[in-house]
């Protein structure tokens, strides 16, 4: 009986060793990636702040011309934050991929958020010129929300059903990609494919961007519309310009 306790005894205290052991590592690493991930945050902090003040030149020239249709989802919610979204497009104008064009902002955010008009006004300041390019001569705003997905393709397949088996015709085609662009571009929801697509949101996806829309598109989350950066903006489309594309 003396021996089976001791053996009993021996195994609980290996037991209890074990879980410390395990406990013990498990915190180690918890801290090294916790450790990881604040340096990682600082090198952001710190690269952001030298891309925003010019120190990194090799950010100042960047190529906007590659850069032919530019998209910008923002989550919904925080697409209430006009100010926020505001600031953004100041960004973008300082870039050089926007052109001055408070008329077609403010009328397009009026219209998705409801917003006044003495609201907004008094915080637009949409800027032309900078050091970072050139900024093109024509611009085309386009406004696009969720809500327009889905009236969308009930369109095009109401088009594609009435045009192909509502006939008479006995044959009934096999529908392709081409037929079904056709078709949304036939009841007007087609439009051009960004080259590069900026999600500001909690989430990594396209927020309800009409995915037909996106078939060959670079897509970049930039993280929540409330921490956004401009050095990270710059980062973001300079990358994108550098890439070297095997289609188009």
């Amino acid at each position: 009986m003396d021996l089976g306790n001791e053996v009993q005894k021996i195994l609980s205290w290996t037991s209890v060793c074990g879980n410390l052991a395990l406990h013990l590592i498990w915190l180690i690493v918890h801290l090294i990636i916790n450790v990881w991930y604040s340096a990682l945050g600082i090198a952001h902090v710190v690269e952001n702040t030298l891309i925003s003040s010019g120190l990194l030149k090799s950010y100042n020239a960047i190529n906007i011309s590659k850069v032919r249709y530019l998209a910008v989802v923002i989550d919904s919610e925080e697409a209430r934050q006009t100010s926020k979204v505001l600031e953004l497009l100041r960004w973008l104008a300082s870039i050089g991929v926007l052109k001055k064009s408070q008329t077609a902002i403010i009328e397009g955010l009026n219209k998705s958020q409801k917003a006044t008009a003495s609201k907004i006004k008094s915080q637009e300041a949409i800027v032309e010129g900078s050091n970072h390019g050139t900024l093109v001569e024509h611009v085309d705003l386009e406004f696009v929300s969720f809500a327009d997905s889905k009236p969308a393709v009930a369109k095009a397949a109401n088009l594609l059903f009435a045009k192909h088996y509502a006939s008479t015709i006995l044959e009934k085609p096999n529908f392709t990609e081409s037929d079904i662009s056709e078709a949304l571009q036939a009841v007007g929801y087609g439009g051009p494919e960004p080259d590069l697509l900026l999600v500001y949101g909690p989430v990594r996806c396209h927020l309800g961007f009409p995915a037909w829309r996106i078939r060959y598109t670079e897509i970049v989350h930039m993280g929540p519309l409330k921490s956004m950066k401009f050095g990270s903006l710059i980062k973001a489309i300079h990358k994108f310009t550098k890439v070297h594309q095997n289609y188009g």
